[in-house]
């Protein structure tokens, strides 16, 4: 029998965490070592190490008496995930933003452009998203960047599964680029508070276009405690657009913005 090909651990990680945001492997399939060491033609060894790894982001999970299967998609993780983010990522930019160089402009610039011309092809608007926002996530510092891409791949994930194509992802654009222009002027203030905005838009989003119903709790929670105010109505959902406002009188130099999903107007 022919002996199996050594591919690192790093290259069987990446193919199969490709299948799985990718929608390739779904939810609750199990991930038998045995017959994946076929289909990929690799060694069990650095095959069950890149397991373990999908594990620690939680891609797979371990079945009581069924080995590892890939993990469910739940509409309360992925709103979870968008919380944390808007916790902690918004404070990171606002200290980051005077540290970005004319080469990560330049690059989010570019990034934002192909955005604008892959918005009818999820894959393409996906992958120019993460790149433009990469040009400021190096400047993370490391443990919180890595925490910060392994909620990201999960919501890819979410996005592939339950979506075909963005939704309004002019809309996207236009909020990106606001974000842009602040990171131009090296504002973080107002880079920080752009990007509270677009966090809570895309997962209004995401969350709602598939389960109008669904109360986003963790969301609500978190942006009370950063001083945001969420226009919720009485039985805790959210109208579209919800009104956003914040409440700590630090946004007096943000402009306008409008999606289907939020809508801010600064105070007359």
């Amino acid at each position: 029998m022919a002996e199996k090909r050594g591919h690192s651990v790093d290259e069987i990680y990446r193919v199969l965490a490709d299948r799985i945001i990718n929608g390739v492997y779904l939810p609750g399939r199990k991930m038998s070592q045995s017959d994946l060491a076929e289909e990929l033609d690799v060694s069990r060894t650095p095959l069950r190490e890149a397991l373990n790894r999908l594990q620690q982001t939680g891609l797979v999970v371990a079945a009581t008496n069924r080995g590892m299967e890939v993990s469910p998609v739940t509409f309360e993780e992925t709103e979870q995930l968008y919380a944390i983010r808007l916790l902690i990522e918004p404070p990171v930019v606002a200290a980051v933003t005077g540290q970005l160089t004319e080469a990560d402009l330049a690059a989010m610039a570019e990034a934002l452009d192909s955005m604008q011309e892959g918005a009818e092809r999820t894959k393409e608007f996906q992958d120019a998203h993460h790149r433009f926002h990469e040009a400021v996530l190096v400047h993370y510092p490391q443990a919180i960047r890595e925490m910060i891409e392994s909620i990201y791949l999960k919501i890819i994930r979410h996005q592939r599964i339950y979506f075909s194509r963005p939704r309004a992802p002019e809309e996207f654009c236009e909020i990106d680029r606001l974000l842009l222009d602040a990171s131009v002027a090296r504002d973080g203030e107002l880079a920080k508070h752009i990007l509270e905005f677009h966090l809570i838009d895309a997962a209004l989003g995401l969350i709602l276009d598939a389960n109008p119903d669904f109360q986003p709790a963790a969301l609500a929670i978190a942006a009370r405690g950063l001083g945001i105010k969420i226009e919720f109505n009485v039985q805790g959902g959210s109208p579209r657009p919800a009104r956003l406002s914040w409440t700590n009188g630090t946004a007096a130099n943000v402009p306008p913005m409008r999606t289907g999903n939020l809508f801010y107007e600064p105070d007359s």
